[in-house]
């Protein structure tokens, strides 16, 4: 399932977790994780994580098993306070659902914002957690993925289909 490494001896770790979309990277520390990735497959010596990573690869694969839509996770948030906002409200974002940059914008009382709720959008490091997945262009297209246009369709079919699995 999972290979592990310490990054560095500061305190910086990472997980490793095998996804049927790709290779994720989840980052933390021993208080909470810093980031979720998309990264090249790599040969990793496992190595003891924090448990906060432990508890993130079980969350994970939870969700990608389809027995998880929403993540109990501590989230150690880097940006500024707009940004972390933008991250907040796309928390609010149910499973199987989505939300255009301008419905964010004006949850966050920010109407005319759209183009900084994307910017902000497109630099959350910790992606399927804070679901940036979720958030389409005004028209309902899929627009803007780190991980890939194909694969933010991947992740939006998968919710949806556990969603109609639930009914």
């Amino acid at each position: 399932m999972t290979k592990q490494r310490n990054l560095e001896p500061s305190g910086n770790f990472s997980a490793y977790y095998h996804s049927p979309i790709g290779t994720i990277e989840i980052a933390g520390t021993e208080k909470g994780i810093t980031g979720l990735a998309f990264v090249r497959p790599k040969r990793i010596k496992a190595s003891p994580v924090p448990s906060c990573l432990i508890d993130a690869l079980v969350q994970v694969d939870e969700y990608f098993q389809g027995k998880r839509q929403e993540f109990s996770l501590n989230l150690i948030l880097g940006g500024t306070e707009f940004q972390k906002k933008v991250w907040r409200e796309l928390l609010k974002i149910p499973s199987g659902q989505t939300a255009s940059y301008k419905d964010v914008a004006v949850a966050i009382r920010r109407e005319q914002a759209v183009r900084a709720v994307g910017n902000a959008n497109g630099l959350n490091k910790i992606s399927i957690i804070i679901p940036c997945h979720r958030v389409i262009g005004s028209n309902g297209t899929l627009v803007g993925y780190g991980g890939g246009l194909w694969r933010k369709k991947w992740l939006l079919e998968h919710e949806q289909k556990l969603k109609q699995d639930k009914k």
